[in-house]
């Protein structure tokens, strides 16, 4: 059995970034990865502005109680005139700066007497003035190549005029689940049956990471099937997850149909818990992740090893998202053979460390605990974590997203 972190590399190193991209209007671009770097085209903002009502002047001609002409008044989108010594322009939020002004006087300071304004405190140099550029230079790298646009980027894109960017392509996954003793959602359960949770499961979580679901199937405890199902799957898809099958009993046959296909093995189960029958194989270009068949250990094998992998697909610069480190709340003892990753939620203090409070069940076949928990905490090899020590916690929102 490999080691958790050589196995997570593995996976990682499996997978192939993308070479080509598409271009697609900004207004759908959510979640998609940036395959360019982008400029900015004009400054941000173009021009030196108002950020408040208030008055233009030279700081030179005023001080408290000084009483100047209003020359002009100008609104967001008007062109100011160039300011006179001794005067002041009335101006509004966004307003263009007039040549010659270089400080704001906000309007709560002033007040208006037969079109004149007396200023009541002394301004400061440069006050409430906007500079050209402060926010966003002309040319300036706006976004990264590999970035995940959120709702932020959007709103930069929009404010520079750009319409249509370039991304790459949302990676294929096909699912594929075994058992004979699986039901579907919907269907009535005969004797001896479960419910097929996985395909569901994992095709939310896919989603999640704004990955494509491109085909599911289920096939029945035959090497035949089994294999018919993975041809398919192999064909279109970027990445094919299997789930079952994958261990050592007279019907785990998902190994032998990829050998069988002259598939290749590159890894076959990990030192760690709960997952430990995972695979990882190729059918010609396409990498196969096998997965466990009890969801929780799927759930765990898919956040840690195969959602990275998945990161890598869609070209992100960086397959692996920030690990957290918490306190452990909890009055057992937690020790095993393996690398262990326990189900908790975490609580941030007032004290701004995070705390982790485990499960009370941590048996891989509760699955109400995955709807229970925030994330997961990594128990080191053959090592007594007991209340207060610190853990490396693997938060579902960062590594599920």
């Amino acid at each position: 059995m490999l080691d958790f972190d050589t196995a997570q590399d593995r996976l990682i190193q499996a997978a192939v970034r993308p070479t080509r991209s598409e271009r697609i209007p900004v207004a759908q671009a959510l979640g998609r990865i940036v395959a360019t770097n982008v400029h900015a085209t004009i400054a941000i903002p173009p021009a030196d502005n108002s950020a408040m009502d208030g008055y233009a002047i030279r700081f030179a001609d005023v001080e408290a109680g000084t009483r100047l002409p209003i020359q002009q008044r100008c609104y967001a989108g008007d062109v100011p005139e160039d300011l006179k010594p001794g005067h002041a322009i009335r101006l509004f939020t966004g307003s263009l700066m007039p040549a010659g002004a270089d400080t704001v006087v906000i309007q709560e300071n002033c007040s208006e007497d037969n079109e004149h304004v007396v200023f009541q405190t002394t301004p400061v140099l440069h006050a409430h003035v906007r500079i050209k550029g402060e926010d966003m230079s002309q040319d300036k790298t706006i976004i990264l190549k590999g970035k995940a646009l959120n709702s932020g980027h959007i709103a930069m894109l929009a404010s520079q005029g750009i319409t249509e960017i370039d991304v790459y392509p949302i990676p294929k996954i096909g699912i594929l689940t075994t058992g004979d003793e699986l039901a579907q959602p919907g269907q009535p359960l005969q004797v001896g049956q479960i419910y097929n949770s996985n395909a569901p499961m994992l095709s939310v979580l896919v989603q999640q990471l704004n990955a494509q679901v491109h085909m599911t199937r289920h096939a029945k405890d035959t090497l035949q099937d089994i294999q018919d199902a993975l041809t398919a799957l192999c064909a279109e898809c970027d990445l094919v997850l299997t789930v079952g099958g994958v261990s050592v009993g007279d019907k785990d046959l998902v190994k032998p149909a990829i050998e069988g296909l002259g598939g290749e093995m590159n890894l076959w189960k990990v030192l760690m818990k709960p997952g430990k029958p995972v695979a990882l194989a190729h059918i010609g270009d396409t990498p196969i992740v096998g997965l466990p068949g009890n969801p929780v250990s799927s759930y765990a094998v898919f956040t840690l090893m195969v959602s990275p992998m998945i990161r890598v697909l869609q070209g992100r610069r960086h397959a692996m998202p920030r690990v957290f480190y918490g306190k452990l709340e909890s009055n057992k003892t937690f020790r095993d053979s393996r690398e262990e990753f326990i189900r908790v939620q975490a609580r941030a203090d007032v004290d701004g460390f995070i705390y982790l409070t485990p499960h009370e069940q941590q048996g891989s076949a509760i699955i109400s605990s995955l709807a229970w928990a925030t994330g997961l905490a990594r128990i080191p090899v053959n090592t007594d974590i007991n209340n207060g020590d610190t853990v490396a916690y693997y938060d579902f929102k960062h590594w599920g997203f």
